[in-house]
């Protein structure tokens, strides 16, 4: 009895409603990286070649997620998505990925900070 309960403990928790999800996609799709790198996309690539970038990324990005989300409904896990590479391809690739994770995150904070940065400088010099 007290096995199944500590199962129960690390078992996935659905309590997300949709109003929650949409909140969390729409925070995860405005960043500051939108507003700041946008003006070196148009001035590298033109108004046309830079939104033809923006919907080539945001179809591949999508089909992504959404293969993600089929396998999240399939196997329900505690852990991210790391965790199906281990599961599914090989134990050193969800080491790998989990890693490559872990730095990206610390890349985008370390970004995010020198972005507000520059636009707190910009307001308040």
């Amino acid at each position: 009895m007290s096995n199944e309960k500590t199962e129960n403990q690390h078992a996935v928790q659905r309590h997300l409603k949709d109003r929650h999800i949409s909140m969390i996609a729409i925070g995860g799709a405005i960043g500051t990286g939108l507003f700041m790198t946008s003006g070196g996309a148009i001035h590298d690539a033109g108004p046309l070649g830079a939104l033809l970038g923006y919907a080539i990324i945001g179809v591949m990005v999508f089909f992504l997620m959404t293969s993600l989300g089929e396998m999240a409904t399939y196997l329900p896990v505690t852990g991210s998505f790391s965790t199906y590479a281990t599961r599914f391809v090989d134990p050193s690739l969800g080491f790998a990925l989990g890693w490559n994770y872990w730095f990206n995150w610390v890349i985008t904070v370390a970004a995010d900070v020198t972005i507000a940065a520059q636009v707190i400088q910009y307001w308040a010099p």
